[in-house]
């Protein structure tokens, strides 16, 4: 059942929001939901916009959780030299393990045994260390994990995982360029985008990561153009917002590493970018949990997309850590899609079907999927939140969350989460 009637405020607060989302900062997953922004409509792009590649069709789909794992071991077939597969069958780097501010005395006994240090990182801004080791010669890269764990029980050491995309002016805007709305700010961790592209050109961009090589891509530049793309035909969520883009892919195929997401944290908890889209998914890793422990103790808001595994598939990371705003994606018609995780992790639903986005290259695309929700979800909290501050950031879902849209089951549901955000934020071209 469906409903499009709004709880008033106090009846939220009191039944779940402040109590829900006070704790969803401290200990569980947190939730958002719709600000009153300009309606953005975008008039008369082609009417037969190409897909985003790799980007779900919206006819009938095969078994959800397929489409993930058979693109996963694609990539392990195409890249033996570079990826091998976890023991349940996840991408990591191969031969290569992380340690989490281990002690000096364990680091020795490690080499001691054949381990060599490949790199070692201080995240001074996360308050963590992070260092990549490869096995000695012989050992198998779970062998050599085991091997650690058993020099100490309590170190926290893990595969380096690799994590995947989820998914791929108007006049009524209100603020142009240079005016107060720049001093809004999002991040993002993603790929490259297309900085040449007409709805990217003119977006304040600050970017990170490929030794400052651009290296654009189709799913970083789709999910840019949605938080702060902007030309005559398209407007993104939050147009007029300075973009922190961080790519942690840079094109090649082991791209996308715990190492490199904990790298691109500490860089905009660096420069203090409140609220940052993460769509990508992948595994439970303890570098990344600890990195996003850390984003939350200091007042971020971190918005990930929930993945399309289907709602029978294990729950999928970041968006499944707590403190992490998971979003689920729906159709037009308010239907969750049936390739959208489902579960306790799902905070909030935004429209994710039928998207135009921009193509790297030029033009437009019609994108699908949790991830082309999410960067809607991060536009709206990035109105509210400008600066990193727990308080701040708990008042920003709670503004959020009292004005979404119940659907599904009446209050937060595992389908919907906390019901429909943005669904006027931004609206896809007539078909």
């Amino acid at each position: 059942m469906m409903r499009s009637s709004r709880l008033p405020v106090p009846a939220v607060r009191q039944a779940v929001c402040w109590a829900a989302i006070a704790a969803a900062l401290c200990c569980a997953a947190p939730a958002q939901a719709q600000l009153g922004l300009p309606r953005l409509r975008l008039p008369s792009l082609p009417v037969e916009l190409p897909r985003l590649p790799g980007a779900l069709a919206p006819e009938a789909l095969p078994n959800p959780t397929s489409l993930r794992l058979t693109s996963v071991r694609q990539l392990l077939r195409d890249h033996p030299d570079l990826l091998e597969a976890d023991p349940a069958g996840e991408p990591m780097r191969r031969q290569e393990l992380l340690l989490v501010s281990p002690a000096a005395a364990l680091v020795d006994a490690a080499v001691a045994l054949g381990f060599v240090v490949l790199r070692e990182q201080w995240l001074a801004e996360l308050a963590l260390r992070q260092l990549v080791l490869r096995p000695p010669p012989g050992w198998s890269t779970a062998e050599a994990l085991e091997r650690l764990r058993a020099l100490e029980p309590q170190v926290e050491a893990d595969f380096n995982h690799v994590y995947t995309r989820s998914g791929e002016t108007s006049a009524s805007v209100s603020a142009a360029p240079g005016s107060a709305a720049t001093s809004r700010r999002v991040g993002l961790i993603d790929s490259g985008l297309d900085r040449q592209h007409a709805a990217l050109r003119d977006a304040d961009l600050r970017t990170w990561g490929c030794n400052d090589v651009a290296a654009p891509s189709p799913h970083g530049t789709a999910v840019a153009s949605l938080l702060v793309g902007r030309d005559v035909k398209f407007a993104g969520v939050a147009a007029g917002s300075v973009l922190y883009a961080a790519d942690i892919y840079c094109g090649q195929p082991a791209g996308g590493a715990a190492e490199n997401i904990a790298s691109a944290l500490a860089w905009l908890a660096r420069e203090q970018v409140a609220v940052v889209n993460i769509s990508l998914v992948g595994p439970a890793n303890r570098l990344l949990e600890r990195a996003v422990q850390a984003m939350n103790r200091k007042g971020h808001l971190l918005v990930a997309a929930v993945g399309n595994d289907g709602p029978a598939a294990p729950p999928l990371y970041p968006a499944a850590y707590p403190g992490v705003v998971g979003v689920t994606a729906v159709t037009s018609a308010r239907r969750v899609l049936p390739e959208a995780a489902q579960g306790p992790q799902v905070m909030f639903a935004a429209p994710g079907a039928d998207l135009a986005v921009a193509q790297a290259g030029g033009g437009y695309s019609w994108a699908r999927g949790t991830s082309f929700a999410a960067p809607i979800v991060a536009g709206l909290l990035a109105e509210r939140l400008r600066a990193p501050d727990q308080a701040g950031a708990a008042a920003a879902l709670a503004h959020l969350a009292d004005s979404a849209i119940d659907l599904g089951a009446p209050g937060r549901d595992p389908v919907y989460g906390f019901g429909l955000v943005g669904e006027h934020a931004l609206m896809a071209p007539r078909h």
